[in-house]
């Protein structure tokens, strides 16, 4: 059996998926994310609770130019997933289903997250 002249099917390389099924993968990955941002706020909060000295080298290692970057990229996907879940909520109540509102409401839950994750870092440096 030969299958030399059979076309292939696309793959992810040359297929754009849209822009709904992006925020949803985004959603699920950041869910996925907060999992380990959960894990380093609870090395923070044992690392208090065991003394002095284990708080200081965890607020120095949490204070780290590093850590602090990925510390505001988590509070980003923070916000994110809780946008994105009250668009969900949304959709659950059977609101939002056409493309252009779908796509409307993907781009205010970036939009809003980005927005938040900024208002949350302004008012904790003050």
């Amino acid at each position: 059996m030969s299958t030399d002249n059979r076309p292939l099917s696309p793959h992810l390389q040359v297929y754009r998926l849209p822009f709904t099924a992006l925020t949803s993968i985004s959603h699920r990955i950041s869910g996925v994310l907060l999992s380990g941002g959960a894990l380093v706020l609870v090395y923070w909060v044992v690392a208090a609770a065991a003394g002095p000295q284990a708080y200081a080298t965890a607020s120095s290692i949490l204070s780290s130019l590093p850590v602090q970057v990925l510390i505001f990229l988590w509070t980003f996907v923070l916000f994110y997933h809780l946008c994105n879940g009250i668009r969900h909520l949304v959709w659950d109540v059977g609101y939002g289903f056409d493309l252009k509102t779908a796509q409307r409401s993907g781009q205010i839950a970036i939009g809003a997250a980005a927005a938040l994750t900024l208002i949350a870092w302004l008012i904790a440096l003050v």
